[in-house]
C-alpha cells in the first residue's frame, strides 16, 4: 500500500507552496488507495512554535484533506541518538567545529545547498563537546558501493551524496539534536512511508538519504519530487521570505473566509493566484 506524508516544521505559518505539496502527497495516496500522513517536524530549536501545529491541522482541514497523524519528531530523539551512535561505531562520523564563515572561506566547490564543506576537520583531533558530527561520505560510499534510487517523475538516479560533501547529521545545538537528513530518513522508515513526496528543492537531499538508508539497513521508498510555486520575482515561496504572512499564508486566507476547498481545486488544476507561477522542468502537476 502506498503511504505518503506531509511533514511541516512549526517555525512559521504555512503558505501556498505548503498547500501544493500537501495536496500532491494527499492526492497520490488517495488515487492509489493508500494513506496520507501528517508528521510535525518540531526539533528546530528555539524557532519551533508548538502552537503552530494546531494551525497546520486547521489549514489542512480547510483545504479538504484527510490524514492520519504520526508521532512528532520531538518524541523520537532516542532513535536519532541510537542511529548516530551506530554510525560512530562504524567510524563514519567525525566531529567538526567549523563555523559557516570558515566553511564559506575554505570551500572550493558549490553544492545544492551552498558552499561544500571541504573536510577541514576530517581526520583531526577535535574536541567533541561543542561540535557538530559530519558523515564521512567517501568512507560511507566505500562501505556501501554504488547506490541508486527512483523518482516517479525523473526516473532512476545514481546516488551522488558526494555532491553535497560531508553533511552534518548531529548538530551542535542540544535543542536541535539531529539534522534534517538524519531525522527525516529515520522518520520515513519508522512511519512506513513508501513514496517520499516533496519539492524539487529537496532533490539533492534524496541522494544523501539513500546513502543513510543503505548504512542503517532501512527500507528504500520511491520518491516523487514535484514542481515549486514561485513568487513574482521567480523565487520559491519560503517562510524566511514571509510567504506565510502579510495576508498571504494559509491561516490568513482561512480566517479571511476564503474557500479552502476551492483553493485546493485551483491548485490541482494549475489555476494559480496572481503573481504565482509553477517552476519549469521535468515536473508533473498534482
Amino acid at each position: 500500500m502506498i503511504v505518503t506524508r506531509f511533514a511541516p516544521s512549526p517555525n512559521g505559518p504555512l503558505h501556498l507552496g505548503h498547500a501544493y505539496s500537501a495536496i500532491v502527497a494527499h492526492d497520490l495516496a488517495r488515487e492509489r488507495g493508500g494513506r496520507f500522513l501528517l508528521r510535525i517536524e518540531d526539533i528546530d530549536g528555539a524557532r519551533s512554535r508548538p502552537e503552530l501545529a494546531d494551525e497546520f491541522r486547521a489549514d489542512l482541514e480547510w483545504l479538504g484533506l484527510q490524514w492520519k497523524e504520526v508521532p512528532a519528531q520531538s518524541s523520537r530523539l532516542e532513535a536519532y541518538a541510537a542511529a548516530a551512535a551506530r554510525l560512530r561505531e562504524m567510524a563514519l562520523l567525525y566531529p567538526c567545529c567549523c563555523t559557516r564563515a570558515e566553511i564559506a572561506a575554505a570551500a572550493v566547490a558549490k553544492g545544492p545547498d551552498g558552499p561544500v564543506y571541504p573536510g577541514t576537520c576530517r581526520g583531526k583531533a577535535v574536541e567533541d563537546d561543542d561540535a557538530a558530527w559530519r558523515l564521512d561520505v567517501t568512507a560511507a560510499l566505500a562501505r556501501t558501493g554504488p547506490l541508486s534510487w527512483v523518482d516517479e517523475v525523473h526516473g532512476e538516479q545514481q546516488a551522488r551524496p558526494d555532491l553535497a560533501g560531508d553533511v552534518v547529521l548531529v548538530r551542535k545545538e542540544a535543542e536541535t539534536p539531529a539534522s534534517y537528513h538524519l531525522a527525516a530518513t529515520l522518520d520515513d522508515a519508522a512511519d512506513g512511508v513508501t513514496l517520499v513526496t516533496r519539492g524539487m528543492d529537496l532533490f539533492a537531499a534524496s541522494h544523501v538519504h539513500r546513502l543513510l538508508q543503505a548504512l542503517l539497513g532501512l527500507p528504500v521508498p520511491l520518491w516523487h519530487h514535484h514542481a515549486l510555486l514561485l513568487d513574482a520575482r521567480g523565487d520559491k515561496l519560503a517562510k524566511r521570505r514571509g510567504s506565510g504572512t502579510g495576508g498571504l499564508g494559509l491561516a490568513d486566507r482561512r480566517r479571511a473566509g476564503e474557500d479552502g476547498r476551492a483553493l485546493a481545486d485551483a491548485l490541482r488544476e494549475g489555476r494559480l493566484p496572481a503573481g504565482i507561477t509553477l517552476s519549469e522542468g521535468l515536473h508533473e502537476r498534482p
